[in-house]
């Protein structure tokens, strides 16, 4: 592998995931928090600020927002982050980026006050309430990954453990692969891609609130598997890695639903992806997850 390995976590980054997982609430379904948090949360902010994110999308310039997180000092808290951010110029912003990317938002300055205003309002109306709980649970999923990192001689193996399912294909230019636990928009991950860099915040896969017999992530396993169109993907990816257009293909049905199909198996843990920057390239089975889940269904059932 041509590149290292880092895992590490901060709340700043948590700061910005939980913003995302708003930004992106029209797909509450997808996410595991759901419309409850959704109505939840919209009622602790103010109308305007509530506007104001509806106009949000994310786009080129939210992606430079996670690579100033990153390249933010190490150990600073939400609150350093945005005092951080404010003393830069936008011809600081400038030389920080143009290290690891060319692309630039179109008007640094606006963008820069645009940034501090919307992440400043979400800290102060949103984040800073958050259960200390969270955060807490992230820090120990680092730090237990990271520990496992420090005596992992296969690092692919480590990435597809720790990301559910991701492989990252070496990329010219590629240097590290920083890997993030998020919560907020558990199961999805977020990736992106700056040259020199990858960094990729995945789902924690663990929650908050009543304890059940059964983990949320485990019953969504079961779930991913209760469909025939699903099955058919799966053993059709036995054969083989496949693109996504060729599962369409072999499905013989549309692409939207196919992609609804593919999205439930990863979140299972029963694909792998296979990354390219920030494009899948294509995807392969993960078998040995199948004895996963049997072997999760035998321990609840008859021990």
């Amino acid at each position: 592998m041509d590149y290292r390995v880092d895992v590490t976590f901060e709340p700043r980054y948590e700061l910005l995931s939980s913003l995302h997982t708003m930004i992106c609430r029209k797909s509450h379904k997808k996410i595991d928090l759901g419309p409850v948090w959704v109505k939840d949360t919209l009622s602790r902010i103010t109308p305007d600020f509530s506007s104001t994110l509806n106009d949000m999308d994310v786009d080129s310039d939210w992606k430079i927002t996670y690579l100033l997180a990153y390249l933010c000092p190490e150990e600073a808290s939400p609150e350093e982050f945005l005092a951080w951010l404010e003393e830069k110029t936008p011809g600081d912003l400038y030389e920080l980026i143009a290290v690891y990317s060319q692309q630039f938002p179109k008007d640094m300055g606006q963008y820069r006050s645009r940034t501090l205003s919307v992440l400043s309002s979400w800290h102060e109306q949103y984040f800073r309430k958050l259960a200390p709980e969270v955060i807490e649970g992230l820090r120990s999923e680092a730090q237990t990954r990271a520990a496992e990192l420090a005596h992992q001689t296969e690092l692919s193996v480590f990435i597809e453990k720790t990301t559910n399912g991701l492989t990252f294909l070496p990329k010219e230019g590629l240097e590290k692969l920083v890997l993030v636990p998020h919560y907020h928009f558990q199961p999805m991950n977020i990736i992106y891609h700056f040259g020199r860099i990858t960094l990729c915040h995945y789902s924690a896969r663990f929650y908050l609130g009543d304890e059940t017999d059964f983990p949320p992530h485990d019953y969504r396993m079961l779930r991913a598997l209760a469909e025939q169109s699903r099955l058919k993907i799966l053993r059709f990816l036995s054969g083989g890695p496949r693109t996504f257009t060729e599962i369409v293909r072999h499905l013989q049905i549309s692409k939207g639903i196919t992609h609804d199909h593919v999205s439930k198996l990863r979140s299972g843990g029963f694909i792998r992806a296979h990354v390219d920057g920030e494009t899948i390239s294509e995807y392969s089975l993960r078998p040995e997850m199948l004895d996963v889940m049997h072997q999760k269904l035998v321990d609840y059932i008859v021990n």
